[in-house]
């Protein structure tokens, strides 16, 4: 069985936070709250140097990597946060990066990845899936960093487990959204040793939701209803093969949500924080708020705010 052990979680906090910031962990007021429902908290990623969680765990692989592999530059496949978090981790040690980026990516993410100094390929969605599912483009040279399915990869994300505890060490109920599932492999891989108790969930669109129909399926499966959206941060087309050992055995399920709960979500951040949160993040939000996972102290990782603000206004401000 494929496990990322609490020793590496520990020894990547030890390095991450050269690339990362400890983020904040905050109170969502509801009005729920003055009738015993339950208390949620957001972990607000957003508020990383990339606006997202992944340089955790793209700074963790990339820190790793020997110097022959640093000098053929690397390079990752994303729709836009796993780029810039590889971007970021590669200038830090003085590689060169590239970047194969889904055409769902917004704006805001590809002039962010310019910034960091990474070339970029643009392709099809489909295309960039094959790459996930292949470790592999002939398209690409280089040291190829996966953005999620790579045990240093998620011991990285994994510190965000480890300051959830911290700050909040009665912790009932972890939500994070999933893509490919580093994220929420990492946070649980921390809380099956420090917080045994909590139950860790993932949060899927109703338009991509495959880890809920492996879970039902009681097998790494595809989806077979996928529509692009918006939300193009989670919701992939299937569940690895490689990742199903460490999903199907520490996530306690998935809680599938609708675009328009995404979007309550996404404004009910920006109206009571002050928070931009893009469509994943917004998963988890709305997965949160849904009141379907129980639980006292509920937290949802709101693991990016990297959305075009015009898209932003506009998903926002059609809901009341």
């Amino acid at each position: 069985m494929r496990q990322i052990p609490l020793a590496a979680i520990r020894e990547a906090a030890s390095f991450v936070y050269q690339a990362a910031t400890r983020t904040p962990l905050v109170r969502l007021e509801l009005p729920t709250d003055r009738s015993g429902g339950p208390e949620v908290y957001l972990k607000l990623e957003t508020l990383q140097p990339i606006g997202s969680f992944k340089i955790r765990g793209a700074y963790n692989a990339v820190r790793q990597l020997a110097p022959d592999q640093l000098a053929q530059g690397v390079w990752t496949v994303s729709a836009g946060n796993a780029a810039q978090g590889v971007a970021l981790a590669a200038r830090k040690v003085g590689a060169s990066c590239s970047v194969m980026v889904m055409d769902t990516a917004p704006e805001t993410k590809l002039r962010a990845i310019e910034q960091l100094g990474a070339s970029i390929v643009k392709t099809s969605y489909d295309e960039c899936w094959r790459t996930v599912e292949t470790h592999r483009s002939d398209r690409m040279k280089g040291f190829f960093v996966h953005p999620f399915d790579d045990d240093r990869f998620i011991a990285g994300n994994g510190t965000i487990g480890l300051e959830i505890v911290e700050d909040l060490p009665d912790v009932d109920v972890v939500i994070a959204p999933i893509g490919g599932g580093g994220l929420i492999a990492g946070i649980a891989s921390a809380l099956r040793d420090l917080r045994p108790e909590a139950r860790v969930f993932a949060a899927e669109p109703e338009t991509a939701a495959p880890l809920a129909e492996s879970l039902r399926l009681g097998q790494a499966s595809y989806f077979p209803n996928w529509q692009k959206t918006w939300v193009d941060g989670a919701g992939g087309k299937s569940v690895l093969p490689t990742m199903w050992p460490l999903l199907s055995g520490l996530v306690a399920g998935s809680i599938v949500v609708t675009l328009d709960e995404v979007a309550r979500a996404m404004r009910r951040i920006a109206d009571r924080v002050h928070v931009i949160a893009e469509g994943a993040a917004g998963c988890a939000a709305a997965a949160a708020l849904s009141g379907r996972t129980g639980g006292r102290k509920v937290v949802a990782v709101v693991s990016g705010g990297n959305i075009d603000l015009p898209r932003f206004a506009s998903i926002v401000g059609a809901q009341t």
